[in-house]
Parts: structure tokens; C-alpha cells; sequence
């Protein structure tokens, strides 16, 4: 009986009631997107320009190694200058190819590893004539680059945002004293180049009102961050820093003192999604509970259960516990490290696994990642910077363990892709039914 009742089941599946005839449905798959991916995660009704450009720094904190042992600030000779690459709705010239973007890793100690993969944007596309859209900051981790998680930045952009990714040009790592360098300038500049990356956006916009610039509005601001990217988005939305922090130790006083003064100021940010934020863990805690718990703008984080560089049981969680002055969501990958957003990266064979290390997820597909983190990103920004009430219908799931959805299935039923609508009370909404699994979403309201 039991052989059985494991053989109908699997017929159930394939759609195979007893006594019919055997076939097999066409998944459900959209254009250049796995049909598994959940419904917000699917691209927006947008085609998508993009192209770079730099923009000054005038605050941009400078010191040597030397300077980490006696206090002194470096004088750069000219403004420092990042590189941010923009993504926005855009009218696209029939016949035209989408962008191949290129990044060269160079792990310490190890050739360099170069990195092709082709997007869905269009390079320097004409943006839109017409329109307003919110505006996002994306920030990468420590040594990442502003293309590491394109495909996440060109699905904001589909769904009607202008994005703009930083370059933070971290400093390259060739022994231990350049990491111990490199990351203490990392720990000085990230919240200070999102804030003056935002202020050269809100100045060009004010100034010119057509192009792509004119699409801003100004008043809905969002900043996404990924691990020290994540560290910096926290201060920018009004988490000041604990300076007496130990982690802070060779970070020169004077520093400090100007980073605390940048830090003080209202950057005025709508919400926040951090990724993996760095800085929460107990032996390297940035921030305490206090000046945590002054930020009121909404917050999503996302993390792996297994996260060992951020610290997932004692440093995202305490983070998430802290944040007493806004709602927040936290979205959990069941047994994911650090790598909760990143491009599903073609690494080369012979690559060093390094880089597969820097990359990829051990555990989870990085394409699934993916899908399933367009649809959370989509539904909390379009929530709180478009307004759009039916959102919160996806953030607000009834089951915090997404093993617990229900939703009921019978026998010989064809699922086909369905999603979750608002009357399936008892699933996650937007995932297919039996689709929703290896993931918690918890969630907590401000004073909480």
C-alpha cells in the first residue's frame, strides 16, 4: 500500500489522475526569467538604460598606514571622484543589445580572474521623457563592485526606480597590513560616500529637470546595502555609531571626529534593505542599542541562518532586535552564509575557489536567491516609497516559517505556476504553491 501511495502521489504531481491519459504541462516561464521565480521577482513593465558616471566626494576621509599609527589625516590634491553606474526606465532603440558587463577579481596573492556576464539593460539608452521615480542607493560589501548585483539593480529600475550603484573603489589587498588598511578606510568612508553619492544626485536634479535626472524624486530615497555596505546604509539612515567601539581602535581620532559630524546629519532616507549588514556581532559591535534604535525608517534585512562573517544568531538578529524605532522585516535563507545577493556568476574552471567562496552560496542556488529577493525588495520599496497598500499583503506572511504555508492541493490538480493570491490567507503570497520552503520571514513593529 505504501509503494502505492508514493506512486500516485508523484502521478498527482505531473498531473496524472487515475485512469487518464499521461502528459506533462508546459511550466509556466516567463521571457528571460526562471519560472520559478516568485511574482514580484518577475521583470516590470520598464526597459532599462544604464550607464556610469563619476561624482565627487568632497568629505571622502584619506589616511596612510602610517597615519592609522599617528593619528594623521591624508590631503588629497583633488576631489576624490567615485564611479556610480545608473539604471533607469529608458526608451530603447529597436535593434539594440543588451550590456555585457566586465570586473577583473584580484584575490591576494592570486592571478587576476576575470568576470564577463550579460545583463538586460542597454547601455546610455535614452531615459524616459516623462516621469517620476523613487530613487535607490546601492552599496556594495568590502571589495565588491557597483556590477556585482546587477541583476537586482536592473529589476528595481524595470519596476519604475532610478538606481544608483556605487563604485567604492576599495583599495587592493595585497598582504595583511593592506586589509587592516583597506578596512579601516572601508570603516571611515562607506555611510560617507552613500550620503554625498545622494547630496550630487539631489544637486543635478535640482539643477536640471530633464534627462535622467528630471525622473528623480527626490523626496522618496531608499538606500540598499550588502554586508559593509550594509554597515554604511544602517548610519545613513540615522544608526549612529558607538565610537568607543574597539573596532574603531585604529581608525585616527581625527577621523572619527569627522565621520561623527557626517553621521549627526538627517540624510533624510525613506527605507533601508540590508543585506547581510556587518557590524552587529558582539566582537566587532559598531553600533548599541540606543543609537540603533533611532532609526524610523522601515528596514529590511536579509540573511543566511549560517552567516558567519556577520554573525547571523548574535549579530543580524541583535541588529534586528534593536531597530525599537521603526518596522522592520527579516528574511532568513535557511542554512545560507553571507552570500544573500550577488549575480549567479559564471566562474571560470579553473578559477581559485576563492572566488567561488566570494561568490556563490554553498547551499542555495544564486539564481533562486535571486528571484526571491527581487520579490521581497519589490514589495517593501513599492510599500514605502510608491505608497502601494496591497504590498504589505507579501511582507505580512501568516506563516513566519515558510514550511507552514498551506494552501491545498488535489488529487491529479494541475499547480502550473500559480501564484499566491490575497485569498490563499494561509500561503506566502506571490510564491507557487509547494514552492515556498527553506525560508523565514519574521517581522516586528516600531516599540517592539
Amino acid at each position: 500500500m505504501k509503494k502505492r501511495y508514493v506512486a500516485l502521489s508523484a502521478l498527482a504531481l505531473l498531473g496524472i489522475g487515475a485512469g487518464t491519459a499521461a502528459y506533462v504541462a508546459s511550466p509556466t516561464v516567463h521571457e528571460g526569467m526562471d519560472g520559478e521565480t516568485p511574482e514580484l521577482g518577475r521583470y516590470g513593465e520598464y526597459q532599462v538604460g544604464t550607464q556610469e558616471m563619476l561624482m565627487g566626494i568632497p568629505d571622502r576621509i584619506s589616511f596612510t598606514k602610517v597615519g592609522m599609527a599617528t593619528g594623521q589625516l591624508s590631503e588629497d590634491e583633488e576631489m576624490p571622484m567615485l564611479q556610480v553606474r545608473m539604471f533607469y526606465p529608458a526608451e530603447v532603440a529597436a535593434g539594440a543589445a543588451p550590456i555585457t558587463y566586465t570586473h577583473t577579481m584580484t584575490p591576494p596573492a592570486m592571478e587576476p580572474v576575470p568576470l564577463e556576464y550579460t545583463g538586460r539593460a542597454f547601455a546610455d539608452a535614452a531615459p524616459l521623457s516623462e516621469g517620476s521615480f523613487p530613487l535607490v542607493i546601492m552599496s556594495h560589501g568590502f571589495n565588491g563592485w557597483s556590477t556585482q548585483f546587477s541583476n537586482l539593480a536592473e529589476h528595481i529600475a524595470s519596476r519604475g526606480y532610478v538606481v544608483a550603484s556605487i563604485d567604492h573603489a576599495d583599495m587592493t589587498i595585497e598582504g595583511v597590513t593592506d586589509f587592516i588598511h583597506s578596512f579601516n578606510l572601508v570603516l571611515a568612508n562607506r555611510t560617507i560616500d552613500q550620503r554625498q553619492v545622494l547630496a550630487e544626485i539631489k544637486g543635478r536634479q535640482q539643477s536640471d529637470q530633464t534627462g535622467l535626472f528630471g525622473l528623480i524624486d527626490p523626496e522618496q530615497i531608499a538606500v540598499i546595502g550588502y554586508s559593509m555596505g550594509g554597515y554604511g546604509a544602517l548610519a545613513t539612515a540615522g544608526g549612529d555609531y558607538d565610537y568607543d567601539s574597539e573596532t574603531f581602535g585604529q581608525v585616527p581620532e581625527l577621523a572619527l571626529a569627522q565621520l561623527r559630524e557626517t553621521v549627526s546629519d538627517d540624510a533624510g532616507v525613506d527605507a533601508v534593505v540590508a543585506f547581510a549588514p556587518w557590524g552587529g556581532q558582539p566582537d566587532n559591535r559598531v553600533w548599541s542599542a540606543e543609537t540603533l534604535g533611532q532609526i524610523t525608517a522601515p528596514v529590511l534585512l536579509v540573511a543566511g541562518s549560517e552567516d558567519d562573517v556577520s554573525n547571523y544568531a548574535d549579530g543580524i538578529s541583535w541588529i534586528f532586535d534593536q531597530l525599537t524605532g521603526t518596522a522592520r522585516h527579516m528574511l532568513v535563507f535557511r542554512e545560507a552564509r553571507h552570500n544573500t545577493v550577488g549575480n549567479d556568476f559564471a566562474v571560470p574552471d579553473d578559477a581559485p575557489f576563492r572566488v567561488a567562496e566570494f561568490l556563490a552560496e554553498p547551499v542555495w542556488r544564486q539564481d533562486r536567491i535571486n528571484g526571491i529577493n527581487q520579490h521581497f525588495v519589490a514589495a517593501f520599496l513599492d510599500l514605502h516609497l510608491k505608497g502601494d497598500a496591497d504590498k504589505a499583503s507579501y511582507l505580512d506572511v501568516p506563516a513566519p516559517n515558510s514550511n507552514d504555508s498551506s494552501w491545498e492541493t488535489s488529487f491529479g490538480e494541475q499547480l502550473n505556476g500559480k501564484f499566491a493570491g490575497p485569498d490563499e490567507t494561509e500561503h506566502w503570497r506571490g510564491f507557487q504553491r509547494r514552492w515556498a520552503v527553506g525560508l523565514e520571514l519574521l517581522s516586528k513593529p516600531a516599540g517592539e
